[in-house]
């Protein structure tokens, strides 16, 4: 059966500029598919959680469909959102939002808006996870990124894994790089996006946010689904 509601499941963030890019990217999925009753959810440190939002949407809809609004697996997508739609038969999940080459390309544009140089070694910060198939995302994000890009591309990351992007930035400047951007690959503004600014590069660009790039991924999972 089709499914005739959406649930945008985001990470959640005290940061009230990055609540405002997940609400206003919310809101362009929900115009995009009027015909059907989008909802948004998280997963941590926001509320309503997935978990409450199925339970409400389950009372009024026999399918409904769950979207990451994640950029890599990890213990959200397989631990958080997982259990949540095993408890809710009628539901399901399609998969996180990366890696995917519009994310790419939207890197890319970041950069040549930011004023990088198409030679300039970038650093592509991620959030950072304990789990390996989170890294797997990530490492193909980065060759999707340098598949388009001019320059080098690195992988590091914001908190808790290695390398950290100051790291990464200070190893670019000893290897040479005369000019070193750091490409966000984070969904909004918040704690990880705000360390960023300190990591020593010449430029930063800002987080995915709720871009046409970002909006046409999601409209593609719901496509697929």
């Amino acid at each position: 059966m089709d499914h005739s509601a959406v649930v945008l499941v985001a990470h959640g963030t005290r940061d009230a500029r990055g609540a405002d890019t997940v609400r206003r990217l919310a809101a362009r999925v929900a115009g995009a598919v009027p015909a059907q009753e989008v909802r948004l959810a998280y997963v941590d440190v926001q509320e309503p959680l997935v978990t409450e939002v199925l339970d409400d949407l389950m009372t009024r809809h026999d399918a409904v469909l769950v979207v990451p609004l994640l950029l890599s697996r990890g213990f959200h997508v397989d631990v958080d959102i997982a259990q949540a739609v095993a408890a809710h038969p009628g539901s399901r999940a399609v998969a996180q939002l990366g890696p995917d080459p519009l994310l790419a390309e939207r890197m890319v544009q970041g950069l040549e808006a930011a004023g990088v140089p198409s030679t300039a070694h970038v650093v592509m910060a991620a959030a950072g996870s304990s789990r390996a198939e989170a890294a797997e995302d990530v490492e193909a994000a980065a060759d999707q990124l340098d598949e388009r890009w001019g320059g080098p591309v690195t992988v590091a990351y914001a908190a808790g894994t290695a390398p950290s992007v100051p790291h990464a930035v200070a190893a670019a400047r000893a290897d040479g790089a005369t000019s070193v951007a750091v490409a966000a690959y984070l969904l909004a503004e918040g704690f990880f996006h705000d360390r960023l600014a300190d990591a020593g590069a010449d430029h930063v660009t800002a987080p995915l946010g709720d871009d046409d790039a970002v909006l046409a991924v999601i409209l593609s999972r719901l496509t697929t689904a």
